[in-house]
């Protein structure tokens, strides 16, 4: 049974320069574009209770209430089913965001980036610090208490007092979850091709990386996730079904999903999806092992890492004796802990949770 569900609407008024999504769309498709995801969902949902539904983007909140309606008229949510929407500060239209509320979105994830209008400016976003005060108002002023920002650190022209700045105002907001990423340069983005100057060294990422644990835990927030922060009971809920592996539908150009055995992945030519919302550009059967691989890696990246003596009833292995070499390697190297029955990441460790984390991947 599948109670999660993930839709992606790709449009955007403008791609952002370190954005490599499918997303910027042309505007002027999003009829097609609705009409053949909900041949989709028509044709793939079973109609399961969800417990969560996230919709993505792109900037999904482009769309307007009656496209809204039409989408999540066709899911069956649980009472307490947990229904994000990401936005961009320039789109939260009261009126709009009145009616999301009234058809059952109850979480909102907001892109801020940064609140230095500069560097906002440099990054291609189209909002300034202004419009995120807005934005958040607007949305309080609805009754949508559960709101999460996205911030980004490592940004081009950005020091530590910036990104010092930025925590300090995101605390301020009075807000329950706040997601930190650094910044990665993807080939396919505008800063893949243009690669911008003065970024931060990993020296000064790591720095902004530490600040930004320090300070968001002496203030509540639950470094639950790599990147991801909550005040008690509002850790993201749709995203820890990715984390802990459980299955959940991709629709939508790009979706990926998971069902059964069975990674997929939709169309990521918008013409193509269009033409045939079924048609899937990639799909795997996994293996034993690689379930137990993505276990591992999915887990790690959580706070209260792996449980052994679930992993070890799961996939009737013995966990300690199968990857005592890494274990041992890494702990080590202050990179692992094992104890109470845990192995997770030390603050060291996500520091490098990649070269971590290819360690279990045969």
């Amino acid at each position: 049974m599948t109670n999660h569900a993930y839709i992606h609407i790709p449009f955007c008024i403008r791609k952002c320069r370190y954005c490599d999504f499918v997303s910027g769309a042309d505007i002027q498709l999003k009829d097609e574009y609705i009409s053949s995801l909900i041949v989709q969902i028509k044709e793939q949902y079973e109609n399961e209770e969800l417990k969560t539904l996230y919709i993505g983007g792109g900037t999904p909140s482009l769309l307007d209430g009656r496209d809204m309606e039409k989408i999540l008229s066709l899911f069956k949510p649980a009472d307490n089913a947990e229904i994000t929407i990401e936005a961009n500060p320039e789109t939260v239209d009261e009126n709009k965001f009145k009616h999301f509320k009234q058809l059952g979105i109850n979480r909102i994830s907001l892109g801020v980036q940064t609140f230095n209008g500069k560097i906002l400016n440099e990054i291609g976003r189209l909002h300034n610090e202004k419009t995120i005060y807005k934005a958040l108002n607007n949305l309080k002023n609805i009754g949508f208490s559960n709101i999460s920002i996205d911030l980004i650190y490592g940004l081009p022209n950005q020091n530590l007092s910036d990104l010092k700045s930025d925590i300090k105002k995101a605390i301020e907001l009075d807000i329950t979850h706040i997601s930190t990423y650094g910044l990665k340069i993807e080939k396919n983005s505008y800063f893949g091709k243009n690669p911008p100057d003065n970024l931060p060294d990993d020296t000064l990422q790591e720095k902004m990386f530490l600040y930004i644990c320090n300070t968001l835990a002496e203030q509540g927030f639950e470094h639950y996730e790599i990147s991801n922060f909550a005040k008690k009971g509002f850790a993201s809920r749709h995203n820890l079904c990715y984390w802990q592996n459980k299955n959940y539908y991709g629709f939508g150009i790009n979706a990926s999903g998971y069902i059964g055995d069975i990674r997929y992945k939709n169309q990521s030519d918008l013409k193509k999806y269009i033409a045939n919302p079924l048609d899937r550009e990639e799909e795997t059967v996994l293996t034993a092992q690689q379930k137990l691989e993505e276990e591992i890696i999915l887990a790690l990246r959580l706070n209260n890492g792996i449980n052994i003596d679930n992993i070890n009833k799961k996939y009737n292995i013995n966990f300690e004796k199968k990857y005592s070499v890494i274990l041992n390697k890494y702990k080590k190297l202050n990179l692992l802990t094992a104890e109470n029955g845990t192995v997770k990441l030390t603050k060291k460790g996500i520091l490098l949770s990649n070269e971590v984390m290819c360690e279990f991947i045969n």
